[in-house]
């Protein structure tokens, strides 16, 4: 079953990195705003950075300082690794880390738009990081970590790499309460960052299990909602964008005729389990804070 969950978020965003999904689209960017973007730091870097897959910004409240190691663990686009580059400076480092070839292309695309030469991406998955133990300072995620079928293999390798000392600053998705089964049970909701997340409690003693001595976990509170903005986006928690929305509804926001078919057949069918049920009854956009003991 991981085998098979891993192939299906790989090609489900593979097909967003196909896309045109930007924030020159006003319901990419109102995703981004909504969890917690200021409109100056979308415009500080490249449009195509933001694929409205967020449900929180963790360089907000990571508290990055120069000269820092930060890694990112499912950089996508590459949007909070560029953001985290002028925070660690030239002394510092921002590392990317993703499973999906096609963001990766994208994230360096991005960085060389912006002319950083502080930041680097890696393929490979969270659970198996290429990098030494005790080499970082830092790690931040953004709604990546529910997606990983063995959480507890991503924690261990979380606290391996880090420094002692070193932080968790990570926004996810965590349940407040068990999944109805319709919903547990549906590939598609995993993939929309719903069926993969833990409950907050689990969240908590995996990480203390992996050897996190302080471990907090807020519920921000935030809409999950906000997703239905992005038409046919494929990414967390994402039915269809209204009419109503800002982006013409014969534009499509993606890539390919064939990238806009999967994704708009398969939002369909997410989109009707979720119009069933309200997901903020169940799941919370949430902060993760974790230290590693010196």
């Amino acid at each position: 079953m991981s085998t098979e969950i891993t192939d299906q978020v790989r090609d489900r965003y593979a097909s967003v990195a196909a896309s045109s999904l930007s924030s020159e689209h006003a319901g990419v960017r109102a995703v981004a705003e909504a969890f917690g973007y200021t409109p100056e730091e979308l415009a500080s870097i490249p449009a195509e950075a933001n694929m409205g897959l967020s449900c929180g910004n963790p360089t907000a409240f990571a508290h990055l300082r120069p000269g820092e190691t930060v890694v990112d663990l499912g950089c996508g686009g590459g949007l909070d690794v560029l953001l985290a580059a002028p925070k660690v400076g030239a002394a510092g480092k921002a590392i990317g880390i993703d499973m999906t070839p096609e963001m990766i292309a994208r994230a360096r695309q991005n960085a060389a738009k912006q002319g950083l030469q502080n930041v680097e991406f890696h393929l490979a998955t969270i659970d198996e990081l290429p990098l030494a133990a005790a080499s970082v300072d830092c790690i931040i995620s953004n709604c990546v970590i529910n997606l990983a079928p063995d959480k507890r293999a991503v924690f261990r390798e979380m606290f391996r790499v880090l420094k002692p000392g070193g932080r968790v600053a990570v926004s996810d998705i965590a349940l407040k309460r068990p999944l109805p089964e319709e919903i547990g049970k549906d590939i598609l909701a995993y993939v929309g960052c719903i069926a993969g997340a833990i409950s907050i409690a689990d969240y908590e003693r995996d990480l203390k299990d992996a050897g996190f001595g302080t471990v907090q976990i807020l519920d921000t509170g935030k809409n999950l909602k906000a997703y239905s903005q992005v038409e046919y986006q494929a990414g967390c928690i994402s039915p269809a964008m209204s009419s109503s929305a800002q982006l013409p509804m014969t534009q499509s926001c993606c890539g390919s005729s064939a990238s806009t078919a999967q994704s708009s057949e398969l939002h369909r069918a997410l989109m009707d389990l979720l119009s069933r049920y309200d997901v903020n009854d169940y799941a919370a956009s949430v902060q993760v804070y974790a230290l590693k003991g010196r």
